[in-house]
């Protein structure tokens, strides 16, 4: 893996680039669907950067609660420039959480604001996955395979790379858009749902994941119920526009 690249006296950390970069294009895909679905794209700009703070915060807090004892001895180890300490799954949350916040207050119509995060969102993932295979993160399970790659003492799934092409694949169904006309919000949904069947899939070849009581792979069920909410609430959103197209 690439984890760092020294310019002189300067070390980059790539993965964290990547991460930035990835969420300067969102941001900006975000920004133009926006304006093409007529609601404040100034807003949603600001939506998601104030999100992104609160997750950046949120993930080394949370990350930070895992290791309690070593951030009490070490405190200002918390405002290390690395993206290695951090829980994403913690930093979604409250990155979410805050986003929504703030959404309700400036009064962006849900549904409409959903749909134009949708291509942002899977672009970010796309390099997500970029900065995982820099890190060495998300590493595959071992395997003999011709496209096996050598990480951490071992041949492996290069799972990486599969996340990379799945998040692409997904990427380009929220460019078509192809819910646009059955209702708002439906291609969040589906975008959502594409994420969440592939990681049911990709984390069958992941080394680092993690097991359940049951050996249930704890990914593998949050992506399942995700998909189920999505499923449910799918039709139920399109059913919702139904009296109005009848109507016109």
């Amino acid at each position: 893996m690439f984890p760092f690249l020294r310019l002189g006296p300067v070390l980059l950390q790539l993965p964290g680039l990547a991460l930035l970069v990835g969420a300067g294009i969102g941001t900006s895909i975000a920004e133009k669907e926006a304006a093409r679905l007529k609601i404040q794209a100034v807003e949603v700009a600001n939506l998601i950067f104030y999100g992104l703070v609160a997750g950046l915060i949120g993930a080394r807090l949370a990350y930070a609660a895992r290791f309690f004892s070593t951030y009490l001895t070490h405190p200002l180890e918390l405002f290390a420039l690395t993206s290695v300490a951090l829980d994403f799954n913690g930093g979604a949350v409250f990155g979410v959480v805050v986003a929504g916040l703030f959404g309700w207050r400036k009064q962006l119509p849900l549904r409409l604001t959903l749909d134009a995060l949708a291509p942002g969102l899977a672009a970010f993932m796309v390099t997500l996955g970029l900065a995982h295979l820099l890190s060495g993160e998300a590493f595959g399970a071992p395997a003999q395979l011709p496209w096996s790659i050598y990480l951490w003492n071992a041949y492996r799934h290069p799972s990486q790379v599969y996340e990379i092409l799945a998040a692409l694949v997904v990427f380009i169904v929220a460019w078509k858009s192809p819910l646009r006309g059955m209702g708002a919000g439906l291609n969040f949904l589906l975008v959502v749902a594409l994420s969440a069947t592939a990681q049911i899939f990709l984390d069958a070849f992941r080394g680092d994941s993690v097991i359940w009581a049951g050996g249930f792979r704890a990914a593998q069920v949050i992506g399942l119920l995700v998909l189920g909410g999505c499923c449910w609430l799918m039709p139920r959103w399109a059913q919702a526009r139904i009296p109005a197209a009848v109507q016109a």
